[in-house]
């Protein structure tokens, strides 16, 4: 009888440790919905444990309690974004979250049109809010500290994907975009910006309303001769996505006359020179076909008739009225056909 009842506590000893080791140690915890789990700046541990249960991600809070206790997490809360997998174990996730290893958030910037662009994209990738990266991106402090104004401060976005944490504050995230520009702006591409006569920040200005004109590779330098020529002779550069820029209308199909007088800074048909800032952030591969540009003696340029993307250039008003008259002829025999569908 003696021997039964050994056998019987060591059994249920035993089993009781293999349950334990089960919660602790075995694939108790489910994947969050979207796959990551947030941790926001100031949370506590009662924050914590709240939202894991409400998220369905621990099924037993005793032994959450019990494992957290005993590596002092409540004292170690990070705020952050943490990925947690199905069937990761209780205690293995409580080691992520103490350590604060994080899951860091790649952010792609492509283009991108007004300050307010990038900051809802801040926003929706990161904790801090829209309001709060204007704050800072407006920043005296960070105009100073970036050498540039409220025009250009734009030109310290290089499109490229970047890494941060999601808890990165806008100074923080400000900062690594401005170094990238400083490495990115190198001693070549100096030296090319200055044998054009221009800043690095009007060479991006320049990208910007070429970035907006084409997608054809091939034209992007010859637009950009078309403009600094343009500079160089003292024309305006009467570029259409400055109006577009300047009346905030980017779904503005066709430039008309009416457009032109809009009053605006930005509106090139209105100033001469370079607008006071980007009109969008310019991919790299135009950035470097400005810097690059071929010397031509192109003063004006007009989409293909066949609509190939592609553009015809000219040296002469006449010439150019030509390949104007073709351009528009073919549109008005598209804009017809599709009206008769």
């Amino acid at each position: 009888m003696k021997k039964k009842i050994i056998f019987v506590s060591l059994f249920i000893l035993f089993a009781t440790a293999g349950f334990i080791a089960w919660q602790v140690f075995g694939p108790r915890v489910s994947a969050p919905e979207g796959k990551y789990f947030y941790i926001k700046t100031g949370a506590v541990y009662a924050d914590v444990r709240s939202s894991l249960i409400e998220q369905n991600i621990i099924s037993n809070p005793f032994f959450f309690d019990q494992v957290a206790k005993q590596i002092r997490y409540p004292q170690l809360v990070k705020a952050g974004r943490y990925q947690i997998k199905k069937g990761t174990s209780l205690y293995r996730m409580l080691r992520m979250l103490r350590s604060g290893n994080q899951a860091p958030v790649n952010l792609v910037i492509n283009k991108l049109r007004t300050k307010e662009d990038l900051a809802q994209k801040i926003a929706g990738n990161f904790e801090c809010d829209s309001a709060g990266f204007m704050q800072a991106l407006n920043a005296p402090e960070t105009l100073q500290d970036f050498d540039v104004d409220s025009n250009t401060v734009m030109t310290v976005v290089i499109p490229n994907t970047y890494s941060f944490l999601w808890n990165s504050p806008a100074e923080k995230i400000l900062k690594k975009l401005f170094d990238e520009k400083e490495k990115f702006w190198n001693e070549e591409r100096k030296q090319k910006a200055k044998a054009l006569n221009l800043s690095p920040e009007q060479v991006y200005s320049m990208a910007s309303i070429v970035e907006e004109e084409t997608n054809a590779a091939e034209d992007k330098g010859k637009i950009a001769s078309v403009y600094m020529n343009r500079i160089n002779t003292g024309m305006r550069l009467q570029a259409d996505p400055t109006v577009k820029f300047a009346m905030k209308d980017f779904g503005l199909k066709r430039i008309m006359h009416k457009h032109l007088t809009y009053p605006s800074p930005f509106n090139t048909y209105q100033n001469a020179g370079l607008p006071p800032g980007p009109i969008c952030t310019p991919s790299i591969k135009t950035i470097d076909a400005v810097l690059n540009a071929p010397q031509t003696n192109y003063i004006y340029f007009v989409a293909k008739p066949d609509f190939n993307g592609y553009s015809n250039f000219a040296t002469s008003y006449a010439e150019h009225l030509v390949f104007a008259k073709a351009y528009q002829q073919a549109l008005d025999s598209l804009i017809r056909a599709r009206a008769n569908k």
